[in-house]
């Protein structure tokens, strides 16, 4: 049996990935892996990538560049021009990211569903009963991204960024052995919540979550990092114009995005737990005009 073949049967064991991603000192090794990441060093980082490559699937065929100074450069990569495809229709909101899409559909009421058995409430994960209400019986998709996967995270749809909300919290891993584990832990976990306004007057909510060894969390529109260390204020009011597709932040390693939508929005043909989507592919599609 090939060193990846063993690699990747050890992780797949449930209880023994449980064990070393999440019984272990994870602030601690979510702060070394964010120094250990921006270290410069180019052979450092293609052994790195080299063992990386041991536990996922890294795919850098898209990528703009193929040789990276450090490790967060590779995070944190860009695409080549036209990599992604953006679906220009107004009635389509688009996946913000390449993800494999977890649990999903209507809201009810005010919770959600993590994974079979384990839901949790909006207001915790909004961080109040007013911050969630526009979200009541809605529409939900929760976007995972895998380590291998492309790290940066772009507009669903025209709109204003009207509110960012930081919620600090603990580095749970959000991978599903993790899911069908730990209860509330979108609610538990590091997170920022957007709440965007699209274009004709819907009001729209990206919340990326972070994980253990997600060293943090970039904005560009408007300009912040969130990390464990983050001392800023917890509620920023912004009024930030994007057009559909435009790039967002990134994730510095690979975490979760849940997207919600008010009533009258519905998932688009095929999203469903398990499917992997693109940047660009359609995620929901707006209620009628």
């Amino acid at each position: 049996m090939n060193p990846r073949s063993l690699t990747a049967r050890l992780v797949q064991h449930e209880r023994l990935n449980f064990l070393l991603t999440n019984r272990i000192p994870r602030a601690a090794a979510t702060r070394w892996m964010g120094w250990y990441s921006r270290l410069e060093s180019p052979l450092l980082t293609r052994v790195s990538i080299a063992l990386w490559r041991l536990f996922t699937d890294l795919d850098l065929g898209d990528a703009r560049q193929l040789r990276f100074r450090s490790l967060h450069e590779c995070f944190t990569r860009e695409l080549k021009p036209g990599a992604r495809p953006i679906d220009g229709s107004p009635a389509v909101l688009i996946s913000p990211c390449d993800a494999i899409v977890g649990a999903c559909g209507q809201v009810a009421g005010l919770r959600a569903w993590q994974a079979k058995g384990f839901d949790y409430s909006l207001a915790q994960l909004f961080g109040s009963d007013a911050a969630a209400a526009p979200w009541r019986d809605g529409s939900y998709a929760t976007l995972r991204l895998t380590s291998g996967m492309y790290h940066r995270f772009h507009a669903p749809h025209d709109a204003r960024i009207e509110h960012v909300t930081y919620l600090s919290g603990d580095t749970w891993n959000v991978n599903p052995i993790a899911v069908k584990r730990v209860e509330r832990l979108y609610c538990l976990n590091e997170r920022a919540a957007i709440r965007l306004r699209l274009s004709g007057g819907h009001l729209l909510a990206m919340v990326p979550v972070a994980a253990i060894l997600v060293a943090s969390l970039r904005l560009h529109k408007p300009d912040l990092r969130f990390h464990l260390r983050y001392q800023g204020p917890n509620q920023i009011a912004c009024d930030v114009p994007i057009t559909k597709g435009d790039e967002l932040g990134w994730f510095e390693h690979g975490s979760t995005i849940l997207v919600f939508a008010p009533a009258g929005f519905t998932l688009s043909a095929g999203i469903e737990p398990g499917r992997r989507v693109r940047m660009g592919e359609a995620l929901m599609t707006l209620p009628p005009s």
